[in-house]
């Protein structure tokens, strides 16, 4: 993770509620295949939401949801690469650490948050679903599946596992929190979060037997209580 940025609030936020509120236009480019998380977020956004991308990347969901389903909205994202890959395309985005909170948005201020494999790079995972629950009436999180046999296997042997969803080495791994999906639950019932869908991947394909031992990938969306 490169070197957290200072959000200048004053000027940014309010341009940026303004745009929220406005913007609907931008570059009209091709949208890129989606990954199988973003897809089932997609699925799982209403038209016409107001949405919130944090981690955001080049914008691609974004730009997927304006595309297909006419939402608007913004993400937050902390690469100066990401950041001026968004403006490119046309995607509303706030330069800023997510570790630092979204004290930039208001309460209920977006009908959809997104958090997109990026949960488990946070320092303060309880933190950051407790703010998606405050800034928006929906919320959806993917990440990977520590508990993945592969994993386990891995531990056993005697080494941190290094597969294609978790493809760091031990010591320059940004994913700094790694949980099993029950790890997950038990967290969202803490924050007070209401799980109303759950979807479960391994290589791109739903996985319904033994989910904790075989999926790769988990997308949760919730409510708050």
């Amino acid at each position: 993770m490169s070197t957290p940025v200072d959000v200048r609030a004053d000027s940014r936020i309010a341009a940026a509620t303004d745009a929220l509120h406005s913007s609907r236009h931008g570059s009209d480019r091709a949208v890129p295949l989606l990954r199988v998380d973003l897809q089932q977020i997609a699925d799982w956004v209403q038209p016409d939401s107001r949405v919130l991308d944090l981690g955001c990347g080049d914008g691609t969901l974004l730009a997927h949801l304006r595309a297909q389903k006419r939402c608007h909205g913004y993400g937050v994202e902390i690469s100066d690469d990401h950041v001026a890959e968004c403006v490119r395309v046309g995607i509303n985005v706030i330069q800023a650490n997510l570790d630092a909170g979204l004290r930039m948005f208001t309460a209920a201020m977006f009908d959809t948050v997104v958090l997109s494999q990026t949960l488990q790079a946070m320092h303060n995972a309880e933190g950051i679903l407790r703010e998606m629950a405050r800034v928006a009436r929906q919320g959806i999180v993917s990440f990977p599946n520590f508990g993945h046999w592969k994993h386990t296997i891995s531990l056993l042997s005697g080494r941190m596992p290094v597969t294609r969803h978790i493809p760091y080495q031990w010591y320059d791994t940004p994913n700094i929190h790694l949980c099993t999906l029950r790890d997950f639950e038990d967290l969202a019932s803490k924050v007070g979060l209401n799980i109303t869908g759950r979807a479960l991947f391994a290589d791109g394909r739903s996985v319904h037997l033994l989910p904790s031992w075989r999926a790769t990938l988990a997308v949760y969306r919730f409510e708050t209580r």
